[in-house]
């Protein structure tokens, strides 16, 4: 994406020398953790990346997590898993999540795109309505680019299905990407699932190596309970080149 907004922002080259949504969704510029939202990108073909982030929750426990990620001829393979320090200590946790995603429309310059995924996650113990993941869960990702890459609209739905605690219910997402410059973009989003709550995150993305280092930070929390379920979160994006 930033290699398609500079070719639109000339007034921008002075800047050129870059964890942006998610992500973002070159395709390194997709929606990415700590947001929920997913977009249609996937890392480039050959390439991996790593996202990492530290999540300080309202009740004074901290999550980290790490979730690297591969483009297998296509095919975006990820396995990752977070840890939570909970307040007070005794009863720590410990998720693994295995997903894959696959494009079936590239998402273009002002035009649209779309994908599926699909994860499983084991012990679905760290705040796994939060995160839109249960045991077994899939999603549709579809994107939308407006105004030459500087907007994307993000939309998501599917389903999840936390065996652990037996609930199961249809998850829906709508988020969006708002780039005020080619290395500074502004994201927020709403999600939520069938029976369980519904949760809003709003953040910025920074680019300090184009297209290979990123830096990022959040805050959201629950619509309902706001004052009891909030957080905020700050995270990092490593992306390599094709190597393989």
């Amino acid at each position: 994406m930033l290699r398609r907004f500079r070719s639109h922002c000339p007034a921008l080259k002075p800047f050129r020398p870059l964890l942006a949504l998610l992500l973002v969704l070159s395709p390194a510029a997709y929606a990415a953790r700590p947001f929920v939202v997913d977009d249609a990108r996937v890392v480039d073909r050959g390439a991996c990346q790593l996202e990492a982030w530290r999540r300080n929750n309202a009740d004074d426990s901290h999550e980290y997590w790490a979730i690297p990620a591969c483009n297998v001829k296509g095919l975006e393979l990820t396995f990752g898993g977070g840890y939570l320090s909970p307040d007070p200590p005794g009863s720590d946790q410990t998720d693994y999540q295995l997903q894959a995603k696959t494009l079936f429309k590239e998402l273009e310059v002002n035009g649209w795109g779309w994908g599926i995924a699909a994860g499983a996650l084991r012990h679905a113990d760290i705040n796994l309505q939060q995160n839109l993941i249960g045991n077994y869960y899939f999603y549709v990702p579809v994107s939308r680019s407006l105004l030459d890459d500087r907007i994307v609209v993000l939309g998501n739905v599917g389903a999840i299905d936390n065996r652990d605690a037996d609930r199961r219910g249809m998850t829906w997402g709508l988020g969006g990407e708002f780039y005020v410059h080619r290395r500074f973009m502004l994201a927020a989003e709403a999600y939520g699932a069938t029976g369980f709550e519904r949760f809003a995150q709003v953040g910025v993305r920074l680019w300090i190596v184009p297209d290979h280092v990123q830096l990022d930070a959040s805050y959201g929390g629950s619509l309902q309970r706001f004052h009891d379920v909030h957080w905020n979160s700050i995270g990092i994006r490593l992306i390599s080149k094709p190597f393989f």
